[in-house]
């Protein structure tokens, strides 16, 4: 393809390319490229663009066109788009050098323009997948701590025996402590444990004819007991 050929390319990517495109010599010029991104987050002034420079080598398509890749003059990086036409230039071209060797000896900026628009919308979507994730894995790390306030601990025969050991000691240490407070309250209140008689102070008492089932209520009783046993002697 000679001179005549390259112009006629040219003509037809300024039809397609009609606001696009910009003669910078008769051999070279540049187009513009504007990624599409999802609409809903993106206005058209805020989608991303870049520049591709095409130069002709005499010899071209079947030498491979001189090609550079710029960003807009006073563009401004947006925080929030990971895309930077510098930072993946490197990246951007390599997928350009495969499309020349697939497409060498045909007329092909018109395959560039498409290869380098689709590997650029690629790498903003790879990028933002990857983002998602990341907030999507802190979410569910946050949610998995929370769920550990609901959670008890795993049973298993450790864990088990470990408890068990545990209760025990703490039902001992409670009936202990209520024994402590039962005799407690009985020296306050100065009343004795009541204590099983032998049949000879049963008898010294004056009660050996009495069963075991009766109790004496109070010390009067034991008193009148000892009266009675006073007379009788006498």
């Amino acid at each position: 393809m000679g001179r005549e050929e390259q112009i006629e390319e040219r003509e037809v990517l300024e039809s397609i390319f009609p606001d696009e495109i910009t003669e910078i010599s008769d051999t070279e010029f540049r187009i513009k490229i504007t990624l599409d991104l999802d609409v809903q987050e993106e206005q058209d002034d805020d989608l991303p663009t870049m520049l591709l420079y095409v130069r002709y080598p005499e010899a071209y398509p079947d030498e491979p066109p001189f090609l550079d890749i710029q960003a807009p003059p006073n563009t401004v990086s947006s925080p929030d788009l990971p895309f930077s036409v510098s930072e993946d230039k490197t990246q951007l071209m390599e997928a350009l050098e495969v499309a020349i060797q697939e497409n060498l000896g045909m007329a092909m900026v018109f395959s560039l323009v498409t290869t380098l628009k689709d590997a650029a919308e690629q790498l903003i979507a790879d990028r933002r997948a990857e983002q998602e994730k990341v907030r999507e894995e802190a979410a569910m790390a946050v949610e998995r701590e929370e769920n550990k306030k609901f959670q008890g601990t795993a049973v298993n025969r450790e864990t088990f025996l470990r408890w068990r050991d545990a209760f025990m000691r703490e039902m001992e240490e409670n009936r202990v402590r209520e024994e402590e407070e039962r005799l407690a309250e009985l020296k306050k209140a100065r009343v004795k444990e009541p204590v099983k008689l032998t049949g000879r102070q049963l008898w010294e008492r004056g009660l050996a004819g009495k069963t075991d089932a009766e109790e004496v209520d109070d010390e009067d009783g034991i008193s009148q007991g000892l009266e009675k046993l006073k007379v009788e002697a006498t």
